[in-house]
């Protein structure tokens, strides 16, 4: 294989690389047109959003902690009142991470005090957050917003996809926990998650990235939960690095 051209590439000076680019994008009338490295450049500053659930949000932090996610976390938000003394709370006083509790009433505008702490962030990451942000937010804000979704979209959209399949069963603790039990009961052989853009349509942005995972009758409804909470915290990190390398064309 001829390497030649490779350590062309890597002569090139960033900023002649810029200009470059640039006068092609005016040439096709491209929107925009840029070079990212995000090991060099500065990184992109993100707030996560997130609620009762944690596997998300742990494996974003852990994951940024470790240097193996590309960004600055400015901050936390949640519509659940996590207590001090937990593993999450302790690992963010101990990195300066402002935590938010936005209690939801008819009083205030949740959305107009997270707008407040976000007006700074290059784009937002909802980790399990469990509220849908209305079409004026998505406009206000006018930056990406991305989801993650327990199952392979576009099919079961919303927060309860089993009701949409007919499911008659007691509800179990939690929104994914009752789609686990649905799967389980149905019988079902490929679970799966789905990365997407936040647009006004519900569950219906474009899709980032997808993954799915085998499973079957040897698995019981822990296992199961298992499976899917692992599914959406390697969905949601990849499609997040794929988002920060400009590797993604919504």
């Amino acid at each position: 294989m001829d390497f030649f051209p490779c350590m062309l590439v890597l002569q090139v000076q960033r900023m002649q690389m810029n200009e470059d680019l640039l006068d092609l994008s005016k040439m096709f009338n491209a929107v925009k047109s840029l070079v990212r490295v995000p090991s060099v450049d500065p990184k992109y500053k993100i707030a996560l959003l997130a609620s009762k659930q944690d596997h998300c949000l742990v494996d974003l932090l852990h994951a940024w902690q470790d240097g193996k996610l590309p960004v600055q976390i400015s901050s936390v938000i949640s519509n659940h009142d996590r207590v001090g003394n937990t593993h999450v709370m302790r690992f963010l006083e101990r990195h300066e991470i402002p935590y938010h509790y936005l209690s939801k009433s008819k009083e205030k505008n949740v959305e107009d005090e997270i707008l407040g702490l976000v007006e700074d962030t290059n784009f937002l990451v909802l980790a399990r957050y469990m509220q849908v942000l209305s079409g004026n937010f998505l406009k206000r804000y006018g930056k990406d917003v991305i989801n993650i979704h327990h199952g392979l979209l576009p099919s079961f959209k919303g927060g309860n996809p089993s009701r949409q399949a007919g499911s008659v069963f007691q509800f179990p603790n939690s929104v994914l926990s009752f789609l686990c039990f649905y799967a389980f009961e149905a019988g079902v052989k490929l679970i799966g998650a789905t990365t997407h853009f936040v647009t006004e349509e519900l569950d219906g942005g474009p899709i980032i990235e997808q993954m799915v995972e085998r499973v079957s009758h040897k698995d019981n409804l822990l296992s199961f939960i298992q499976k899917s909470e692992n599914l959406e915290k390697q969905c949601l990190m990849k499609a997040i690095k794929s988002y920060c390398e400009l590797r993604v064309l919504p």
